[in-house]
């Protein structure tokens, strides 16, 4: 494995861990841990641009059922797991 997609995993658990909540960071720790391993360098650059969005968009998520506006599938698969979790 590179460097640099290890460096990516670690910023990743990092932002997730550290939200300014705690609520938020159990969740979000929890959630990106359970598949973070398994995601390719590419994929991974999506959930870095998950993790770092706003809580309040991330919750909408979490309660939502269409998110006919992202266009993005790697990005639609991502909330549906975490819309799951």
């Amino acid at each position: 494995m590179s460097q640099n997609k290890e460096d990516l995993k670690n910023k990743i658990i990092y932002r997730a861990s550290y939200r300014g909540t705690k609520e938020m960071d159990i969740l979000m720790t929890a959630f990106v841990k359970s598949f973070i391993d398994d995601l390719n360098e590419d994929t991974l650059k999506i959930l870095d641009k998950f993790v770092n969005m706003d809580d309040e968009t991330l919750i909408s998520f979490k309660k939502k059922e269409s998110f006919a506006n992202i266009k993005d599938k790697n990005l639609l698969d991502i909330i549906y797991r975490f819309k799951k979790f």
